[in-house]
């Protein structure tokens, strides 16, 4: 190979090295679903939602918020209704990605489908695929929860992402034997977040399989002890299936 070929090869590593250690333009501590993802060249918004009556709960005062993070691999292998079967489960893989901000009510009851809303534009829905990648869940978030506290979907979302971005949330490796304890769960949050609170992480467990980690903040936006209780103690033996 002539030398002007080896110069001109190891400056195009060297750029895409440097591509990557940007992560194309995301922090570290959005590394693990925040990044630039395959995203369709035309999106197609879900339609509005017409709630049960029953769900609908619009006097409710809050009195907390969550952040739910699906464990994809596991929503790909279920089938669950809210993910995207070509976005979410064949052109990507993912780890843990956002199912929904939460206001919480002070008992059992929560803040639900405040106001009707029509559906969401396409830019809208683009934008947070890769946070959220199911146009459906996306408007349904948008009307069952974000209408119980912001004005439009663009603000409720710009919410869910900075909360997910000020977060470092781990990418699971359960090992040959495809299994993690909720403890370990739980402390592969603690490791890469000082600022959480093992009480204020719940992780939740289908079937014995982990289904999502719930993170629990005060009116603050900062971490509390979950509402709820924590889901699964930390020496139960969880199945946590492996990204593709």
């Amino acid at each position: 190979m002539e030398p002007e070929m080896k110069t001109a090869r190891a400056a195009a590593f060297a750029a895409l090295a440097a591509l990557a250690a940007l992560g194309l333009g995301t922090t570290g501590a959005q590394a693990s679903s925040l990044k630039a993802c395959a995203v369709p060249p035309v999106v197609t918004p879900a339609p509005a939602e017409i709630p049960p009556v029953s769900e609908i709960h619009a006097d409710v005062p809050i009195a907390a918020y969550l952040l739910a993070l699906f464990w994809s691999p596991e929503a790909c292998r279920a089938g669950i209704p809210e993910s995207d079967k070509v976005i979410q489960c064949q052109n990507n893989s993912f780890g843990f990605t956002v199912h929904g901000l939460w206001p919480n009510g002070p008992d059992k009851v929560h803040p639900r489908y405040c106001r009707p809303s029509p559906p969401m534009s396409p830019a809208t829905v683009k934008a947070n695929l890769c946070m959220t990648p199911s146009p459906w869940l996306l408007q349904h978030e948008w009307q069952a929860h974000g209408t119980c506290n912001w004005a439009t979907p663009e603000a409720y979302f710009k919410k869910a992402q900075k909360i997910r971005k000020g977060l470092n949330v781990p990418d699971l490796d359960p090992g040959p034997d495809q299994t993690m304890t909720a403890g370990e769960i739980r402390q592969a949050f603690l490791k890469r977040n000082r600022d959480l609170r093992a009480e204020g992480l719940n992780v939740r467990v289908k079937d014995g399989r982990l289904t999502e980690v719930w993170v629990c903040m005060d009116l603050k936006f900062k971490s509390a002890a979950c509402r709820g209780g924590n889901g699964a103690p930390d020496a139960a033996v969880v199945r946590v299936t492996p990204k593709s």
